[in-house]
């Protein structure tokens, strides 16, 4: 359809402009970021870099017939080493969706 190409040229404009700002001002790749699936669950750790370290944050999806669901976990806790964030962001997201299962997403 007529939509689906302009969304296409939209999305490739946005590509170039994104790779012309790495070009001038640098950068690299995003690290990694730490991935699990639990109970139908993708869980994503996206901890957050705050003053004191890291803040515990994840995102979580839930495909259900085809669309997607997602849900950002946020805390106030910090942890000083990146890879202990990620664990500990998985681990509250997990204890989310044990808590609280689909009604995360309401």
């Amino acid at each position: 359809t007529i939509e689906a190409k302009l969304k296409n040229i939209q999305y490739e404009k946005i590509g170039v402009q994104m790779s012309l700002f790495k070009k001038l001002f640098g950068g690299s790749a995003p690290p990694e970021q730490k991935a699990e699936e639990n109970e139908g669950y993708q869980i994503i750790a996206e901890p957050q870099r705050d003053n004191n370290g890291y803040r515990i944050a994840a995102r979580i999806e839930k495909n259900v017939d085809g669309k997607i669901f997602v849900h950002r976990l946020i805390r106030a806790d910090t942890i000083n080493d990146l890879s202990e964030a990620e664990t500990a962001s998985i681990a509250k997201a997990k204890q989310m969706i044990d808590q609280q299962g689909d009604g995360i997403f309401r």
